[in-house]
């Protein structure tokens, strides 16, 4: 009797133990299951490193931006570098037109990232380059358009407020007159801060009310100028096919993202 109790606690351990270490294996990246545990790193960055020494130390709130760039928009191109890189961003430019070299007349040229490949779109460039496994150290991901005017916006305002309000995914507000505005919710009010949902109506827009639960009345951003969280863009980069280089569609579905993040289990 005593020897068949020892033979079960025996197989018991043995279970246990194997699915303990099936459970370990589970969570690491594939392809790392022989090495050992302690070494196995997940994650990466844009930092560049010095080739002596120690890295200066990473911000905790650093964030990065990522555009992509022609010639013919250099002016403003320059305007939208400048701006991130006062409030402590990164920067990556994405280069549709191959030019690469013509943009060192600018001092900032060797502060930012540069990426260079002809003929491609923003979100063919986000999906092979911003894999949120390289982009995690970040704690928000600006993927805007080269044409956006940036005047009268203040990256660390804006950011202050979408901490404040916990937006997993947002863009700032586009001013009437100014902007090309394709649906109202996206417009700037000028008395609030923000807004989740909009009440206007003009043209043949959408009807919108209190009981609209749809986009674009409600949970909808369009993707000129989104500005993500890295739990979101974990979502989102997932969502974005290979062959969808245009993003038709995709401003329809990235509130799926926000909500998945914001539902407790």
């Amino acid at each position: 009797m005593m020897q068949k109790l020892l033979e079960s606690n025996s197989k018991r351990s043995e279970s246990e133990s194997k699915r303990s270490c099936e459970i370990k294996c589970s969570c690491r990246p594939p392809g790392s299951e022989s090495l050992p545990e302690g070494i196995v790193v997940k994650t990466s960055n844009l930092e560049r490193r010095p080739l002596w020494g120690s890295p200066q130390k990473m911000s905790s709130t650093m964030s990065l931006f990522a555009v992509p760039v022609g010639m013919k928009q250099k002016i403003n191109v320059d305007k939208l570098v400048q701006k991130f890189l006062a409030s402590n961003f990164v920067v990556m430019l994405f280069h549709y037109d191959g030019i690469v070299d013509m943009w060192k007349d600018f001092q900032w040229s060797n502060q930012v990232i540069h990426v260079s490949v002809n003929n491609q779109t923003k979100w063919w460039f986000a999906k092979r380059f911003l894999h949120p496994d390289i982009v995690a150290d970040y704690e928000y991901i600006f993927l805007w358009d080269e044409d956006i005017g940036v005047e009268n916006f203040h990256p660390a305002r804006y950011l202050s407020i979408v901490r404040d309000e916990g937006l997993e995914i947002s863009q700032p507000g586009l001013e009437i007159g100014e902007s090309e505005v394709h649906h109202l919710i996206t417009a700037r009010w000028k008395r609030s801060k923000l807004h989740r949902r909009t009440y206007k109506v003009g043209g043949k827009e959408t009807q919108c009310d209190d009981n609209s639960t749809q986009p674009p009345c409600t949970g909808w951003i369009e993707v000129m100028a989104p500005v993500f969280s890295k739990s979101a863009w974990r979502c989102v980069w997932h969502m974005i096919q290979n062959d969808l280089i245009h993003a038709w569609g995709l401003d329809m579905q990235l509130g799926y993202c926000a909500q998945a993040i914001n539902v407790t289990p």
